[in-house]
């Protein structure tokens, strides 16, 4: 209960470490990715178990939902991002392309495109096709978490090598690195309003401005 504090319920079925959970746009169902392969789909009311979805062939790093609740993106270790159909469970995409893990997938606020963080980089997928749109390079270490602004106009992204850097959406160009971390950023978040972004790493949290990547 996010007023009181109290636990409402505990979800089991996984049988190794949750590394990612996200709510449907309606709230209803929730969706879980662990180390045991699969991606699970809760109801979120109940706590009981609608969906055990398989086909990653390693650990599940992150889960997303289209802003539309009918698809469910995720990212894992087998470097591959599954799209599935959120209500059926249903595999209707395998983006391949990642060498390596991917660690972070977010979904443009109008679902028209995908980005996964990885291994070796950020890539940006078609959500509809599945077609590789841009691969954006700059960071020298893993990429561990991407994130749109509410305007979808640009993306973050956290690495290992200590910076976040923000990029054109729509070009791949990037636009800022953000400098002050002194170990790997694992996860990066914007403010509802898209004025602010925080990043949380080995050395903390720091909030920056968004438009002139001032922290």
């Amino acid at each position: 209960d996010a007023r009181t504090g109290q636990q409402l319920q505990q979800l089991t079925g996984h049988t190794n470490w949750v590394r990612s959970v996200a709510y449907a746009p309606d709230g209803a169902a929730l969706a879980s990715g662990g180390d045991d392969g699969t991606v699970r789909i809760w109801d979120a009311r109940t706590g009981q178990q609608l969906q055990q979805l398989t086909g990653h062939t390693g650990e599940v790093r992150s889960v997303a939902y289209a802003p539309d609740g009918a698809a469910l993106a995720s990212g894992g270790a087998d470097g591959t991002v599954q799209i599935w159909d959120a209500r059926t469970g249903q595999q209707l995409q395998e983006l391949t392309g990642h060498t390596g893990p991917v660690f972070s997938v977010a979904y443009a606020p109008d679902g028209a495109t995908l980005a996964s963080g990885g291994a070796d980089g950020v890539r940006i997928w078609d959500a509809r096709t599945g077609q590789q749109l841009q691969q954006l390079t700059g960071h020298t270490g893993e990429v561990r978490s991407v994130a749109y602004p509410p305007d979808g106009a640009t993306l973050a992204s956290g690495g290992a090598d200590g910076t976040v850097r923000i990029w054109d959406a729509r070009t791949g160009q990037q636009l800022q690195q953000l400098t002050g971390h002194t170990n790997w950023v694992l996860s990066v978040a914007y403010a509802p309003d898209g004025a602010t972004l925080a990043s949380g790493g080995a050395d903390g949290v720091r909030i920056w401005d968004a438009r002139t990547g001032q922290q």
